[in-house]
């Protein structure tokens, strides 16, 4: 069994690897040092006999995928011009930064250790066992055989998203081909190769959050017949409020989407070449479907550590610098659950913002302790945004208590902007706007952080964004 050694390890190649990589190389840190273990891969798998079988194995493959800014999957990758591709986004782009490609990590001395699978993970004796398709030899291939190579580490982090798939509720017929999840570079290949192949065709999407609302507009600027289909009496219901789903729903529908609210998906069935054909619904609805696309969520990948970390709400519970129950180890992004200062309550927070900024936070959370210093508590302001079709909405805050919708939401208007603030206990702690300028999104930014007193929610109404322009 062979054995390599590390002082830091990245577990996952999502955005927040990339990000804590470049915050890494910021503070110093040695050749050799550092790993970034990731499962990913391009599917590019070698077209020989005696390789087919490798077709069911993601992490056997000729090129792997340094960390790239996930979101342009579900929009510039899948337009029909103008398309998005790598190396274009991989990050640090998302936020203006420096594009990490395969290079820079090579003259940072950080080592990529893609395609690859954990298969366990022993934080006591800090150990990873990783399977790999290294050394392959063909005589053995019928048995599927692959050697384990062993990781020591100091500090490791952890990336654990994992998507939500129809299997998982063993809805029938979910494994026939054309039902797409979008989570990774490959699956969004596959969708762009489907959205080719059923020129003209109808998709059906089973969901109405973030994957439902941009791969709905994606595939109609495809030309492609859209069906949208989620349980909730509106649209991404975790964050909208009925007015402001309204608006969405309306401006959708008036793009040719067809929405369905009120019922799930519970069996697909296939044609004769395996893909899917129709999608039946719960209310006895029947679609025809050569396309399905599934966006019902994600849960934090944490088995490999199970009853090895503390875990709450759902994710690997943290402090306020993304230290986890066990010394040196720390999570971030999707998977932890942390301290939410400016709401003096515990959270878990799946947006691409958070997975960026945790990650920095914790690696100059881990400098400042090598060195003996401090740092300050992370001290996070929620933040969601979108863009689909020509629309583009920012959220910034917390979305309880009582709300005042402003503007103009009218979705059939040529001139729509509009948003909406959240009151509790006579202060505004969250704000929405779609279509705003630059300016004002810092506005609403600078709203949902101060936090100003309200006296009357009519005037408030009366003054929309001049509000936040004020504070």
């Amino acid at each position: 069994m062979a054995e390599q050694q590390f002082k830091y390890v990245i577990l996952g190649g999502g955005v927040a690897a990339g990000y804590a990589a470049r915050e890494f190389a910021k503070q110093g840190v040695k050749p050799g040092d550092l790993a970034i273990i990731s499962k990913e891969a391009v599917c590019l798998i070698l077209l020989s006999l005696y390789l087919v079988r490798a077709a069911s194995c993601s992490w056997f493959s000729l090129s792997a995928v340094a960390p790239y800014e996930r979101p342009a999957l579900s929009k510039a990758y899948l337009f029909p011009e103008g398309t998005a591709r790598l190396p274009g986004f991989h990050v640090c782009v998302g936020s203006g930064g420096e594009r990490l490609l395969p290079e820079w990590y090579k003259e940072k001395g950080i080592e990529l250790i893609l395609s690859t699978e954990l298969v366990k993970v022993d934080l006591s004796s800090k150990t990873l066992v990783r399977c790999s398709w290294e050394n392959f030899q063909v005589s053995n291939f019928n048995h599927c055989n692959w050697f384990h190579r062993t990781l020591k580490y100091e500090l490791p982090f952890f990336f654990f998203p994992q998507v939500i798939r129809l299997s998982d509720f063993g809805v029938q017929g979910a494994d026939v081909k054309n039902i797409f999840y979008l989570r990774e570079i490959d699956d969004a290949d596959k969708l762009v190769e489907a959205i080719k192949t059923k020129k003209n065709g109808k998709a059906v999407i089973v969901g109405g959050g973030y994957i439902g609302l941009e791969l709905s507009a994606a595939l109609r600027i495809n030309n492609i017949d859209v069906s949208m289909v989620y349980p909730e009496p509106w649209c991404m219901p975790r964050l909208f409020t009925a007015g402001i789903a309204a608006f969405y729903e309306g401006y959708y529908a008036n793009k040719g989407v067809k929405i369905i609210k009120g019922t799930v998906a519970v069996g697909f069935t296939a044609d004769s070449n395996g893909e899917v054909k129709e999608v039946q619904l719960k209310d006895g609805r029947v679609l025809e479907a050569d396309i399905v696309v599934v966006g019902v969520g994600g849960r934090p990948l944490t088995s490999l550590v199970k009853g090895q970390l503390e875990e709450e709400k759902g994710g690997i519970k943290t402090d306020a610098f993304f230290k986890t129950s066990v010394p040196d180890v720390y999570a971030v992004g999707d998977v932890a659950t942390f301290p939410l200062k400016l709401y003096n309550e515990i959270r878990r927070v799946e947006h691409v913002d958070h997975a960026r900024k945790s990650a920095e936070q914790a690696v100059k959370a881990i400098k400042a302790s090598e060195e003996g210093k401090t740092i300050d508590e992370y001290d996070y302001l929620p933040y969601f945004y979108s863009r689909a079709f020509d629309l583009s909405w920012q959220f910034y805050g917390d979305n309880v208590g009582d709300t005042v919708l402003f503007g103009d939401s009218d979705p059939a208007s040529p001139t729509h902007k509009f948003g909406t603030y959240w009151i509790k206990d006579g202060k505004v702690v969250g704000a929405f706007l779609e279509s705003g300028t630059p300016e004002e999104n810092k506005a609403i930014a600078k709203v949902a952080r101060v936090q100003p007193p309200v006296d009357n929610l009519d005037v408030l109404s009366k003054e929309g964004i001049a509000f936040a322009s004020k504070i």
